[in-house]
């Protein structure tokens, strides 16, 4: 995953970022991965910020509002739709209204399911977006905080001013506050930067690969794949990595992580990865 902050970063018109295909057709293959959804190259994670853009394309946002497995983004999600609507009128209206019926249907968040539904009966009047947006950024405003907190952390490690057991306890305790209100993507941002930097010990990366490997499933399968895809891992850390999985995984789950690192390091397609998943038995990385 990429090494630039995603909070800096923004799926609108920004080079490389954009894809030579529709996004929603895009959002949809990462869903039927039963993936965090991605932007188009897979450097990194699409985050809540991304949908502040205002060339964000709604088809897009549609599917993610359905579709993402991140609530945030998803919730974030029907910020640019709702927006949109207030400013049309007859069957472009009508049109944007169904759209929101069918997220209402579809989506796989209660939150967002709860907002979609409070907007329609309120016709989508601006103080409710208003409102709705400000409960979003009442959850994310205090785990971004929590976040920098940690990088300050991270930097005291790096100078060794702090030793690995006491510092892995801050982690278990960050991700704790943090679950459910810091967008996937920056947090994976996080253990992307620690186990890329050469100024980590191999300690601290072995004792946080002990934590990641209780994770739930989704969660796991995302981060230690990243762990298994980076260029530059030490061959001690992956033997170390893999060792740990065949001893607490079950081969299932060994399977999808296997088959996601070849997805992120360009072995195969994402259309490769979902026929290899179904010609193993196995449920789409669900």
């Amino acid at each position: 995953m990429t090494t630039t902050d995603p909070s800096q970063q923004i799926i609108g018109d920004s080079p490389g970022l954009i894809p030579s295909y529709d996004l929603a057709d895009h959002f949809l293959a990462c869903a039927k991965l039963g993936r965090y959804l991605t932007v188009a190259s897979g450097t990194r994670f699409i985050i809540t910020d991304d949908f502040q853009d205002k060339s964000v394309i709604h088809e897009a946002a549609a599917v993610a509002a359905i579709y993402s497995k991140d609530n945030l983004v998803a919730e974030a999600a029907l910020m640019p739709l709702s927006g949109r609507i207030t400013h049309l009128s007859g069957k472009d209206r009508d049109k944007y209204e169904r759209l929101f019926h069918l997220i209402e249907e579809q989506t796989l968040s209660e939150d967002v399911l709860y907002s979609a539904k409070t907007l329609i009966e309120a016709r989508f009047r601006e103080s409710e977006i208003r409102e709705i947006e400000a409960h979003l950024g009442g959850k994310i405003s205090p785990a971004r905080k929590r976040y920098r907190e940690f990088l300050g952390l991270v930097k005291q490690l790096m100078d060794q001013k702090i030793t690995a057991k006491p510092f892995v306890e801050e982690f278990k305790a960050f991700t704790q506050e943090v679950a459910g209100r810091l967008d996937f993507g920056i947090y994976s941002f996080c253990l992307d930067s620690l186990f890329r930097s050469l100024q980590i010990p191999e300690t601290v990366k072995k004792l946080l690969v002990m934590e990641i490997i209780a994770f739930p499933a989704l969660i796991r399968r995302e981060l230690i794949s990243n762990v298994l895809s980076y260029p530059g891992q030490t061959r001690d850390l992956i033997n170390f990595v893999t060792s740990i999985m065949d001893r607490q995984l079950d081969p299932e789950a060994v399977i999808e992580i296997d088959l996601l690192k070849d997805l992120k390091l360009r072995r195969y397609s994402m259309e490769a990865i979902s026929a290899l998943a179904a010609n193993s038995g196995l449920a789409p990385l669900h």
